[in-house]
Order: structure tokens, then sequence, then C-alpha cells
């Protein structure tokens, strides 16, 4: 095989510091086009960022020069900075350290894309801590020692 190739779809989840509600409705599409185009500078073709006010859902393809957590790192970074340098918000915005990521197949890959796009349909009978306890128990993971929970 003369070249490499790969094509891995990541969905990463993280939440704001002490999952406080600050992303509201007066900042929701400016910071997730700013997401968005984050993601592209970083080499990651993204197809859909979306959350609620307290957290963040995004659905990208992994950039195979560079680490996961090198990419989602400067995306929350830059994020953060670019809410506080531009005073979008009263308060000091920023995200909990860490976050989670999980490889999604194409043939998913869809279902996932709608899950994203529709989380403020579904923040308004699920809270984001009933949905994360679902979405580990789905993958077998313990909730029981997981950062985000905490």
């Amino acid at each position: 095989m003369p070249k490499s190739f790969n094509r891995i779809w990541i969905h990463a989840i993280w939440a704001t510091k002490n999952r406080r509600p600050l992303i509201n409705p007066n900042i929701d599409t400016e910071l997730h086009d700013y997401i968005m185009k984050k993601f592209q500078e970083v080499g990651c073709p993204i197809r859909i960022s979306n959350g609620y006010h307290d957290h963040v859902h995004c659905l990208f393809l992994l950039n195979p020069k560079r680490s996961l957590d090198d990419i989602i790192q400067r995306v929350k970074g830059s994020s953060s900075h670019f809410v506080n340098s531009n005073n979008l918000i009263n308060d000091k915005f920023a995200w909990q350290k860490g976050y989670r990521s999980f490889s999604v197949s194409e043939s998913v890959n869809n279902r996932v894309y709608q899950y994203i796009l529709n989380q403020k349909k579904h923040h308004e009978k699920k809270k984001f801590i009933e949905e994360y306890k679902s979405f580990l128990s789905l993958h077998n993971l313990d909730s029981e020692r997981d950062e985000l929970l905490k």
C-alpha cells in the first residue's frame, strides 16, 4: 500500500467548568461557529458542534498528524479565550478539565449527527447528568469514576 489512509470519526463531549449554564442562547451560535472554525484550522473536518447550557458535543474527523488530546485542548482553550476576550457573557467562561471522546462508525454517523443536532430539544426532557450516565452505560463505562460527573 503506497499511501496511508484513515477516516476516524470522533464524537467528543466536554462541559463548562462546574457544569455552570454559561452557554446561553445569545452566544450559542457564535460559540459553535467558532468551535467549528477551530476544528477546521487544526485539520479536522467537522460535521457538527452543538450542545446545551453546560456542555458541548462535536462530531469530527480525526487529523492523523495530531493527537486527539492536542486537538481538543486547542479547541477548548481557544474557544474559552474567544468568549472571554469578546465579553460574550458577564461571567468568566471556562471549560471543565478533560473531555470524553468516542469513535463513531460510518454506519451510525448520521444517527450521532441527528443526536447532536437535537441537543436542545433532547435536554428539554433530560438533564445532562441523566443523558451522560445513559451514554456511559451504552458504552459499558463506569459512571462512578467519571470526572465529568463530579
